[in-house]
């Protein structure tokens, strides 16, 4: 394992995020607090609680769910996209670097990104919503496999995208909805039983419900099902990046 260059494309990375940290950390950072001011602190001062759950308290993990995905995908995509719009992903390809080491560099450096913004957003939540965290260790552990996961995907969405118009598309028409939908303001049991069976075909259903319980103690779905749905996922990445590798799709033409 070449822990140098790993290294080296990890901290080129990092070091994007503090040129642009207005639009990678702030950015985020300031729509999701709007989010705590409206639904948090407005209207959810006038809605009854959820599951025993203050409604304020019950959209923070959705509302970080919102932020983590879609900046794991974007981060990523545009981490690998850049070198191949200026070229200069022949050199990395042309190094002796594996393709492992390039993964783990690229994706490593989009998740911890990922990880710090939704780290700070559950801060900045404090200020605005009283909540507590029942089970942290799971909490922190299911915020990294999130990331990791979508980072993986993100990566996908980069070396498949040739325009900038289709880094967007992605998180903007497909991702951003699903989360809407997937139960970021409210539970689906609330839903009538028919939608409550369609809804489980969201994907992001189990990742909210799961980050849900790592909060309250409460979910939509079974903690262990939301688990295995992000392994079954992260699986699906991973396979995908092996046949890109391995053909050379939209790397090596």
């Amino acid at each position: 394992m070449n822990f140098y260059a790993i290294k080296a494309i990890y901290l080129k990375e990092m070091a994007r995020t503090g040129r642009t940290i207005m639009q990678s950390i702030a950015s985020p950072v300031i729509s999701t607090s709007l989010y705590f001011v409206v639904f948090g602190a407005a209207i959810g001062s006038r809605m009854g609680n959820i599951d025993g759950i203050s409604y304020g308290a019950f959209i923070i993990p959705g509302l970080i769910m919102l932020s983590l995905l879609n900046e794991s995908i974007s981060n990523a995509a545009f981490g690998i996209y850049m070198p191949k719009f200026t070229g200069t992903i022949y050199e990395v390809l042309s190094a002796p670097v594996s393709y492992i080491e390039i993964l783990i560099g690229y994706v490593g450096a989009a998740a911890s990104k990922s990880v710090a913004l939704g780290i700070l957003i559950i801060l900045t939540a404090s200020i605005f919503v009283d909540y507590e965290i029942e089970h942290p260790v799971y909490m922190f552990g299911f915020l990294v496999l999130t990331a990791l996961t979508f980072s993986l995907f993100g990566f996908i969405l980069g070396i498949w995208a040739d325009s900038f118009e289709k880094l967007q598309i992605v998180p903007m028409m497909i991702v951003t909805p699903l989360t809407f939908l997937g139960g970021s303001f409210y539970s689906i049991n609330m839903l009538p039983p028919v939608w409550q069976k369609l809804t489980l075909f969201n994907p992001v259903v189990y990742l909210i419900s799961g980050f849900r319980w790592s909060f309250y103690g409460v979910a939509d779905v079974a903690i262990g099902v939301s688990l295995g749905m992000v392994f079954l996922f992260m699986l699906i990445c991973l396979s995908t990046i092996w046949w890109i590798f391995k053909t050379g799709y939209r790397l090596k033409s």
